[in-house]
Formats: C-alpha cells, structure tokens, sequence
C-alpha cells in the first residue's frame, strides 16, 4: 500500500479523501493556492505544498505547479477528487512518466469516456440509446446557431470537458444560441483549461439519475445502485439521494449491468458515474460517464456501506475488488444537501466573505456505513444518521475564485419519510452566518410536496420556483407552534432581565402572563403557564401547547418541543422579538404586552428605499462587460453587462423599459453587493 498520498484538489473534497487516507495509515499532502494558505484541508494534511496564485488555472490546474508539488513532497500516488485535474487526460500521462500512481482510472478510459463528445460516440457505437445533438466542435457563434436550429429548441450547450454545471447553457432560440456559447467557452476556459462546446437536444421533463460503478484492472466491475440527482438549478445539482424513489428493481438492474458493460468496453479501473435521463416511462437514455469521484458519492456510501475512497485507492494500487455485485444491499436511505455560497433571495447569486459563525449539525453515525467501522465522522451511534462533508470552518473566508459549495449536509434513515424529517431538523439545526446561504431553500424543498412524494424532473426548481425563492409561508399550525415557543422564550428573557435589574428582589415584581405574539402577518393573545419542567401556552379556543426545552437568552439555537414535535429555531435578537429562522422561513416575531400590542398597531409601516430605477450589483464580482452606454434605450430582458463571481458568468438584463442614464462601471471593476452599475429614467 502507498505510505504518501497527495490530493491535488482543494476543499471539501480534499478533506474528505483525507479522512479515509488517515484511517488507511496512509500519509497525506495538501497543494495550496494563496487564497487557501488558512483552508481546512490545508489544516488537516499531514503536509502542505504551495502552488501558486487564488485563480485556478495559475495554480490547482496548473500540471507542472502539482508535479513539482508530488516531486518536493514525495508523494506515491495522487487522488484528484473532482473537477480540476480529476478528468484530465494529460495529467494522468504525467504521472505515468513519473511513475506515480493515478487514483483514478487509466488515461485512455479518461480520453474515451471523459471526453463527451467521444463517450457520446462510443455509446451509440456500442447501441446505447443516446439523446439527439451534434458531437463535433463547434467553430463559432454562427455555426452554433445553425446546428441547434437543426437539432430544433430547446439545446444544452455543454462544455467537452466540464462538470459541476460549469459551461453548461440552455438555448431557446438563435439569441439564446449565440450568447450561450461564448459563455460556455469562457466559462469552460476558465474552470477546466478546455474551450470545446457541443450541443445537444435539451429534454424538457427528464429525470436525472445516475449509476456508481466500481472496477478493478483485473476485469471485474459491479454496480453499487443509483442516485437520484433531479433537483438542480442551472444544471448545477442541489439535492440527491440513494436510491430513486422512481426505479423498481428491474429498471435498476438493467442501468447497471449496462453501465458496468459500458465502463468495462474501455477498461475502466476506479470509481466512475454513469449518467441517464430516464422519462415517465423507465426509458433511459445515456447522458455521460463521469470518469472520478461524484459529489453526491457519500449517499451511495450511507446505503452500502462501501467507502468509496478506499476502493479507488486500493484500485489504484492494483489490488483486486473484494466486492462482487451479490455483496451489494442497500439498505435504507440516505438524502443530500449541498449547502452553497449563494444568497437565494438574490436569484440564487453567488456569495463571499467571512463565516463569522459555522456551525453544522452534530454528526451521528448510523446504518450500513456504522455496521462496517467505516463511518467518516467521529461520531456517536444512533438510529438515524447525520453527515457533513465540508471544507470551511468558522471565521474562514469564501472566496469568489472556487466553486460556492461549502457542505454537503447528508442524513440517513431506514425509510425515505424518516430520512427527510432527519433532514428538515439538520437544516434547521445549521448555523452560519456571515454570507449569503441557500439553507432556507434546501428547507423548502424538504417540505414541498412533489419532493416528498418523489413526484419530481429537472424542471422541479423552473417550475415550482418559476419568480425565484422569496422564502417561506408557512402554515397556520406551525405559526402557532412558533409562537407558543417565542412566547415562552420572551418569559425567560424578561425574567432574567428584571432579575438582573434587581426587580425581583423578593419577588416584589412578577413577568406578566398575558402577551400577545405577532409574526407573518398573524397576531396571537395567549397565556403563559411556567412550571420548573416548561410552560403551557394557552391560545385561546382551548389550544393548549406544552413547550419545554433549555434555551437560554442569548444562545442562538433553540432546540425545544412544543406539542409533540421538535422545534428547531435559529434565534436572532430584534427590538421587542426575535428574528426567527426554521423550515426556510425568515420571520420577525414580536412579543408584546397587551396595551404594546394594541399601540404597535397604530404605528406606520416603514417603506423600503426605491431602488427600481437603478441596476444594483447582486452580488461581489467582476465587470466582464457593459453591454450598454449612457443614453441608450433599453428593452425588459435585454443584457445590460456581465458579472463574473465564482467561475461562473452571469448576465444581467433589464427588468423593464427605459433609457441609461448614468454609467457607474467600468469592464474590470470588482464591484461590491449593492454598487450601483447603472441607473435609469
């Protein structure tokens, strides 16, 4: 076995091969850029190598920087993770001259199949059903125009060589064609080093599912079940889970015996993905091979208890798989969130800066994974289990130059329903702040119908999100519950305070019983019973609900019971309140006496500022270009300029009619979220 290992990679992906190295015996080595220097991976490696500048194509992709890191370090083999150099063909050359092992597959399974134009071709050679597109390069806007036209809208624009939704567009018409594709080949340039484009038919109600393989380099190959991978966001995955609540046994036996035949015709050897659409029907059509590590892999893990890692690594070190296709159960269900850098509420835009407080779920480990001692998490059993992969801590930095995931939040249980309850409490329980997060979505999808039913496509976020995600309504009974809890919450405030003033000295002055509790346009008159145990809240009608629970002014977490559920309430302080955040709600609870309730209600409403005739940056990022110049006329969707934030490109348009005014940017500014682009009349 290897005594040194080096992650070319960065992140949480980093830390994650790191954990499994370190329960291997195997020695670890980090590469760093200057904007990772404090990272978590960093921290954790037993060794660290500096690589270059925070852009990744001056440093993490960059062959010669990580050479010269394995040749300083010593390094015997390399674990790429995913993205960056995990599919590139020349780097797995490049360690074969080395004679350093790959952990991964060998260099012409990465040419054949990670290539997707070329796996394209191969799978329909080999009769593999494939979606419609052209799978030659593309030589410019124009040409692009004219084959989707061929093809006939709506078209993906894909980059060759990409992943994690980067160069990826949808084109409804010629407009949408031309402007996609010099995005995606900027976007693909930047992220991978790689500007090929191809384009394919865009199914418009899919189901994204994808099977994980496992072959060794001595002709053996299994298939270890499916994920389900059908709520993404600009083609970006946002939630998974193992297995589909779509497939029966016999469509999932037929995936992945012709994925594994699929992976075996160009001798694969390590872990890889095969991609399907599958429609209302079960039929499945070929979508890619992914030759390295998924991000989803740890559902996978959670259902068979294989690590996932560990094989690739004993793979790459030629032993054979001990696994055959009999071994494999699944057993349970496992659900993951990918926790990302984005503020929601700002069209899902990309978010940076400080986490000046990160504070994910305890980890509890549970299922097939706690069977076999190869739990990731140091952490205590249970009947169901919680999972966090991440690579940031409190008081670190997002940076705008790496892809915005920052956790990968996963639950397991023995039931799907169990597995997202397990779920809606973790996402409740998960504290950060500092930046713009997308944990008040990830809640709603958990309660949104079509999702617990397992009723859902691709298109789920388009349309149940159609105007964006502006939070969350939430229903009457659960107001009540939060009330109840504020109320009680509010009591335990007031005591302290009048004991810290000296009020209740003797008990000469007692906190009042009778308040009122207003919060998402709804308003409650209730009483408070305390005894050492709790409180009874009584609503009126004859509602009564218990609350218990050992929130303490100032803490910032409430974990309690009222009624006979769990309430979990992130807790913000507010003049008269608080600032309450649970199942994707953000609410301001006010918690009044009687006659303050009765005064608030004659008190006028505060008017936001208007800001409709002004283009506001909606997120920090860089000028890529302005698209309009003072005293133009505009029309509603034209582009105005583009933002680049996180790798990604995104256009700003126009909202409505008018002419351009002033200018206040300029291509090549950094702007801040809020700066003032441009403005109208």
């Amino acid at each position: 076995m290897f005594n040194k290992i080096l992650i070319a990679n960065r992140g949480e992906i980093a830390c994650r091969v790191i954990k499994t190295a370190r329960k291997m015996g195997i020695t670890t080595v980090a590469v760093y850029s200057d904007a990772d220097k404090q990272a978590l991976h960093v921290q954790m490696a037993d060794e660290a190598v500096h690589i270059g500048p925070p852009p990744a194509n001056q440093s993490y992709i960059v062959i010669d920087k990580v050479m010269e890191a394995i040749k300083s370090s010593g390094a015997q083999a390399v674990h790429p993770g995913y993205g960056f150099l995990s599919e590139n063909a020349r780097f797995a050359e490049a360690l074969e001259a080395a004679g350093v092992a790959f952990v991964g597959p060998p260099k012409g399974a990465i040419e054949k199949m990670g290539d997707k134009i070329t796996s394209k071709k191969i799978a329909q050679e080999a009769g593999v059903s494939t979606v419609p597109g052209h799978m030659g390069l593309i030589a410019d806007a124009e040409e692009a125009v004219k084959i989707s036209a061929e093809i006939g809208y709506p078209v993906m624009l894909k980059a060759s060589a990409g992943g994690g939704g980067k160069g990826m567009r949808i084109a409804w018409n010629d407009d949408e064609a031309r402007e996609g594709f010099q995005s995606s080949k900027n976007e693909a340039a930047n992220s991978f080093g790689d500007d090929r484009i191809f384009i394919e038919k865009f199914v418009t109600q899919p189901r994204h599912i994808e099977i994980q393989v496992l072959c060794d380099s001595h002709g053996n190959g299994i298939y270890l079940g499916e994920r389900e991978c059908s709520i993404q966001r600009r083609n970006q995955k946002v939630v998974e889970e193992a297995p589909s609540p779509f497939l029966d046994e016999a469509t999932r036996k037929a995936m992945g015996e012709q994925a594994v035949a699929l992976a075996q015709a160009v001798g694969y050897a390590s872990a890889g993905t095969v991609e399907f659409i599958v429609d209302g029907d079960k039929n499945f059509y070929f979508l890619e091979m992914n030759t390295r590590l998924q991000v989803e892999h740890p559902v996978t893990e959670l259902i068979t208890g294989v690590d996932l890692v560990e094989q690739m690594i004993r793979v790459a070190n030629g032993e054979k798989l001990t696994i055959t296709q009999d071994d494999v159960t699944l057993t349970g269900w496992a659900i993951e969130n990918r926790l990302y850098a984005e503020d929601p509420y700002r069209g899902f835009l990309p978010s940076i800066g400080r986490l000046t407080r990160y504070r994910p779920p305890a980890e509890v480990a549970a299922g097939p994974l706690l069977d076999q001692g190869t739990w990731q998490g140091e952490a205590p059993a249970g009947d169901t289990a919680v999972r966090n992969d991440t690579g940031v801590y409190e008081g670190g930095e997002i940076s705008m130059y790496y892809d915005p995931m920052i956790a990968k939040l996963c639950t397991w249980a023995p039931t799907r329903a169990e597995a997202i309850e397990r779920m809606r409490v973790a996402l409740d329980s998960f504290e950060v702040e500092g930046i713009g997060h997308n944990l008040p979505f990830l809640s709603a999808v958990m309660d949104h119908p079509k999702f617990v039913s397992g009723d859902m496509t691709t298109a789920f976020i388009a349309e149940e999100y159609p105007e964006g995600f502006e939070g969350v309504v939430l229903p009457e009974p659960e107001l009540r519950r939060i009330a109840a809890a504020c109320a009680a919450m509010h009591r335990v405030a007031e005591i302290r305070r009048a004991r810290v003033s000296g009020r209740m000295d003797n008990h000469a002055r007692k906190v009042g019983r009778e308040w009122n509790v207003h919060l998402q346009g709804a308003s409650y008159d209730l009483s408070i019973d305390a005894d050492p145990s709790g409180a009874t809240v009584h609503l009126g009608e004859g509602e009564n609900l218990r609350v218990t629970g050992d929130w303490t002014p100032g803490d910032q977490l409430a974990e309690m019971r009222v009624g006979d559920a769990p309430l979990v309430l992130k807790v913000g302080k507010i003049s008269g309140g608080f600032r309450i955040r649970t199942r994707g709600a953000d609410i301001k609870v006010h918690v009044r006496t009687p006659r303050q309730a009765e005064l608030a209600r004659k008190m006028p409403e505060k008017l936001p500022p208007d800001t409709s005739k002004m283009l506001l940056c909606p997120m920090p990022g860089l000028v890529v270009k302005l698209d309009v110049a003072v005293g133009d006329e505009v029309q509603e969707g034209q582009a105005l300029c583009t933002i680049e934030a996180m790798k990604m490109e995104n256009i700003l348009r126009a909202e409505r009619r008018g002419t351009v005014t002033k200018v206040n940017a300029t291509a090549g500014d950094s702007l801040a979220v809020d700066d003032i682009i441009m403005e109208f009349e």
